[in-house]
Order: structure tokens, then C-alpha cells, then sequence
């Protein structure tokens, strides 16, 4: 079932996040999906309006009816139910968890005891962690981590369980972006990036995405990240253009 990917996440009604960005960004990197919807959500870039949180039995139904794949991308889960039953289902495949706490609008995406059950029941089963630095610092509170202590937390989540970080620098300031790429015993990893003048909400998801299928197609973590960034920073350069070009609209002699 090589590149066969398992996509467990919202239903994100603008189709900018969620299992429906999942899948797309599968198939653009010539892999099959398979999705397991968490929940139903009405959301914009603006706002989510709405949440329907998808009960924990249909959700471990979903995943047991996908069948075998190559890999596992997981993003919102909603409640603590959720996050334990996808616990207790998830496939043996290389997990990638996008910990998807909050919108881009702000609006909680996942509540207090589904924090806990994700870092108690679902991170020992999670080969990689992709977190960006506010999910970090989220994280790192939760913990008990020191305030703004990223190698300290980063480490915490290792122990605990998690096969690999990779820490994303979407969030920082500065001319390039760089995310962190952490695992137990081996040297840190650095991916480097222009950073691009252009918002693009689901960036994680894309990321996340295509990370898992990379790794559902045979490549090992450093190359799947590798390749993943330059699918989204291409992405990013598509939005950029399309900003470019709408302000050259706008202008009026």
C-alpha cells in the first residue's frame, strides 16, 4: 500500500485546512488518501462559526474501514474522546500529528482534557511532531516547561514518547524561516527557507501532509521533510504572486 495515507482531522467547509487540504495535498504528490473526519466545522479565514464534534465510535468505524496505508497524518481532534479513541485505532504506519490546538481566527480546537489525552495516550504512538512555535508554547505550559524554553519542552515531548519534533519557524521574524528538526540522541536538523511575504492558512496541514506521504512512498524523515518544505514554500510563492498581481489590479493611474 505504498503511498496510501490515512488523513484524520476536521472537515474544514472552505476546504483551506483540515482533511479536505489533507487530501488534496496527498494527491498532489501522487499519493491516495483515505480520510477519517473528527468533525464538521464552518469555518473562513476569518472565523469558525461552527463545530460538530463527530462521535469517538465513528471515528475509530472510519479508520478501521480505510484499510491498510503507508502512513498516518493527523490534525484536529476536537475533545478528549476523540483523541483517545484515535489513540486506541490508530494504524501501525509512520504518524505524523500536526497538533492542531487552535484556528488561524483564534477559535480553540481542541479542549483542556484533549490536551492531556494527547500528550498521556497519543504521543507515544507519534512518529512525528509538528508543531509551530505558539502550539510549542501551548505545549511547554501544559508540561510545566519554563516560558519561551523550546529545547526543554522539545525534550519533555521525546521522552514522553514522541519519536521526533520538528519545530516550525513560520511564526518567527526575519529574512529566512527555519524550522528545527529534534529526535533522542541524534544531532539537531535545520531546514532553512526564504521567508516569504505571503500568508497561506493551512500551511501546517500542507506540511504535515506531505510529510506523511513522502514517508508512505519509502523516504526517510530528513528527506520527507526536505521535500515537504519546498511543496509548501511553492505554495507560498503561488499565494505571494497572486497578492502581487491583485495589487497591480488595484492600482489606478
Amino acid at each position: 500500500m505504498s503511498g496510501v495515507v490515512l488523513c484524520i482531522g476536521g472537515l474544514d467547509s472552505s476546504g483551506g485546512a483540515g482533511v479536505l487540504r489533507d487530501s488534496a495535498t496527498v494527491h498532489a504528490l501522487n499519493g491516495t488518501a483515505r480520510v477519517a473526519v473528527t468533525a464538521v466545522t464552518a469555518q473562513s479565514d476569518r472565523a469558525v462559526t461552527a463545530v460538530h464534534a463527530v462521535p469517538p465510535k465513528v471515528v475509530t468505524d472510519q479508520i478501521a474501514i480505510a484499510g491498510p496505508v503507508s502512513a498516518v497524518k493527523i490534525g484536529m481532534l476536537g475533545r478528549a474522546g476523540i483523541v483517545e479513541a484515535v489513540a486506541a485505532a490508530v494504524p501501525r504506519a509512520p504518524c505524523v500529528l500536526d497538533p492542531v490546538l487552535m484556528s488561524s481566527s483564534g477559535h480553540m480546537l481542541l479542549d483542556d482534557l484533549g490536551v492531556t489525552a494527547l500528550l498521556d495516550r497519543l504521543l507515544p504512538k507519534v512518529d512525528l511532531l509538528t508543531p509551530n512555535v505558539p502550539e510549542l508554547a501551548a505545549l511547554a505550559r501544559r508540561l510545566g516547561v519554563p516560558e519561551g524554553d523550546h529545547s526543554a519542552c522539545v525534550e519533555r515531548l521525546l521522552q514522553r514518547g514522541c519519536g521526533a519534533v520538528l519545530v516550525k519557524g513560520g511564526h518567527a521574524e526575519g529574512p529566512v524561516s527555519v524550522d528545527h528538526l529534534y529526535r533522542l540522541g541524534v544531532p539537531c536538523v535545520a531546514f532553512t527557507a526564504p521567508r516569504i511575504d505571503a500568508t497561506l492558512r493551512g500551511t501546517g496541514c500542507r506540511l504535515a501532509s506531505a510529510i506523511a506521504v513522502h514517508l508512505a512512498q519509502g523516504a526517510s524523515l530528513v528527506d520527507a521533510v526536505t521535500a515537504a518544505k519546498h511543496h509548501v514554500h511553492d505554495a507560498l510563492l503561488v499565494a505571494q504572486e497572486a497578492l502581487d498581481l491583485g495589487e497591480k489590479l488595484t492600482v489606478r493611474p
